[in-house]
């Protein structure tokens, strides 16, 4: 098969980080790929695999921009001369652009929906959903049924896959002597993934572990916001602030605990790569969070916006180094029984051969 991503762009975030291994496991399995997108940090990494990328002027957040115009004439060209059998978008502009693709290269064309959406009038009398959707959880998969009116059979519930490869766990995760202090998160720099009640809690923690660090991997609009908060609970010579990363993997060795107090989460790709790891991971009860953390089993689950419960759940997990063990053995078995790449990139493909033995079905 020969397939088309479309997304905004290419820079760090969970959904560069989906449609890139999504891409390179199908490449694998023996399909030629190509990623459309305005660009960014990641497009050197596309360099070195099989996939190939397409640069197009795309990277906005309204569907009337006069620009889509050129980046349809460029992808339809490609679509003709490539011969595309499946076009797969991303974000509500690629939607709408792979709907139009669709209807003038006569080639099916599906969604993901990697989070939450008000069913604007848009949205609403536009859909541009196509005719299957990938909901990566169950609360986004709810969501598009309750919001939307989406039927069952138009839904596809399959959630983000981990290349377990990637992910070690390393030996001083179970080496009882070594002490949990060094908290990470890794998100955009958003005030829908919670740092602020994050930075909160630290002042507990650390008043109870002075030795304990919290590492900040991400950038984003509210950075100054949030030197300017560690500044003012007096914890900036804890608080070390890292840029965003995509080798993901490498960092995590150097956490004990991973932390992600988001306001609303589509299912957390990060929350995964931290788990594949072995690390214990606290977050917050949102969205599709709890399809991946079974409260005191594979994690622990805490109220939103709630720093005082954030806190003790960071504490638990740091005075009980036990309970850190088993908590990041039971998430990276979880994560190589039900979130493993191949496993998920299989699902996926079967999704896309169903699309096209019925050619003929209407759009959505």
């Amino acid at each position: 098969m020969k397939i088309l991503f479309i997304t905004t762009h290419l820079n760090y975030g969970g959904i560069t980080t989906y449609i890139i291994s999504l891409a390179e496991a199908l490449s694998k399995k023996g399909h030629i790929v190509y990623i459309a997108s305005a660009g960014g940090d990641l497009v050197p990494k596309l360099e070195k695999s099989d996939v190939r990328h397409i640069q197009i002027p795309i990277k906005t957040k309204c569907e009337f921009n006069p620009l889509l115009l050129i980046a349809l004439i460029k992808l339809l060209y490609l679509i003709r001369k490539e011969s595309i059998d499946i076009i797969h978008a991303q974000t509500r502009v690629t939607q709408v652009v792979a709907a139009i693709l669709s209807v003038m290269a006569k080639v099916p064309y599906l969604t993901t929906c990697h989070g939450f959406f008000k069913p604007n009038l848009g949205r609403q009398f536009f859909p541009c959903w196509g005719r299957k959707v990938v909901a990566i959880s169950d609360a986004v998969e709810k969501h598009l049924k309750i919001d939307f009116y989406l039927p069952d059979d138009q839904i596809a519930l399959i959630p983000n896959g981990i290349d377990i490869g990637r992910f070690v766990v390393s030996a001083r995760r179970d080496d009882i002597k070594v002490p949990v202090r060094k908290v990470g998160i890794i998100a955009r720099l958003s005030y829908v993934k919670g740092h602020r009640y994050l930075l909160e809690a630290m002042v507990e923690v650390i008043r109870e572990f002075s030795d304990a660090r919290l590492f900040i991997f991400g950038d984003g609009k509210i950075k100054n916001e949030l030197i300017k908060q560690t500044q003012k609970l007096a914890i900036t010579d804890k608080v070390i602030f890292l840029p965003a990363v995509f080798n993901t993997a490498e960092v995590l060795q150097e956490i004990d605990v991973f932390v992600m107090p988001s306001l609303q989460e589509g299912l957390g790709l990060s929350i995964l790569e931290a788990q594949a790891c072995g690390l214990p991971v606290i977050a917050s009860c949102v969205g599709g969070i709890p399809t991946i953390i079974k409260d005191n089993l594979t994690g622990l689950l805490v109220p939103p916006r709630d720093e005082r419960a954030l806190a003790g759940a960071i504490l638990k997990v740091m005075d009980n180094k036990y309970l850190s063990i088993r908590l990041g053995r039971c998430a990276r078995e979880q994560v190589e029984y039900k979130f493993n790449l191949t496993q998920v990139a299989g699902q996926i493909e079967g999704i896309y051969k169903e699309l096209l033995v019925k050619p003929n079905d209407k759009q959505k």
